[in-house]
């Protein structure tokens, strides 16, 4: 079965993440072994360099799966496919695979960044819902 339309760009947004993350690590492992870089373990810029680390992998596998979904569901996710409906939560899915470890990594340098969080995580919660809600529609 071939993807529906845009959803390549989440696989590709996945395996994108994949490396990202471990790029992150490699750079920041580099220093970690240093009980005092970024404020000590406990620190709030160093526990949001982990987060936004460990994100990238996270949101890598869900946009493996909206992909895999796309590819495994019998019709179109939605009756709005090749339009932005039908495209938005995978594009939604890919925003937030993008803007959370952004700021994830800028809350630990400004930590009044951090109210920044409603935006990846509306992100994601709306493209996991529709992709939800998508999924049911086709399968029932």
């Amino acid at each position: 079965m071939q993807p529906h339309t845009l959803a390549i760009w989440n696989l590709i947004a996945a395996w994108a993440g994949l490396l990202a993350g471990m790029g992150a690590g490699a750079v920041v492992g580099i220093f970690f072994g240093s009980e005092d870089f970024a404020g000590g373990y406990g620190s709030w810029p160093r526990r949001l360099m982990r987060l936004g680390h460990i994100s990238f992998f996270g949101l890598a596998v869900v946009n493996f799966m909206y992909y895999f979904t796309t590819v495994a569901l019998p019709g179109p996710l939605s009756r709005y496919e090749g339009q932005l409906p039908g495209q938005l939560p995978g594009v939604l899915l890919i925003a937030g695979a993008i803007l959370m470890p952004t700021v994830c990594y800028l809350s630990a340098w400004r930590a009044g960044v951090r109210h920044a969080f409603f935006l990846p995580v509306g992100c994601l919660i709306t493209g996991v819902g529709l992709t939800l809600i998508h999924i049911i529609g086709v399968l029932s």
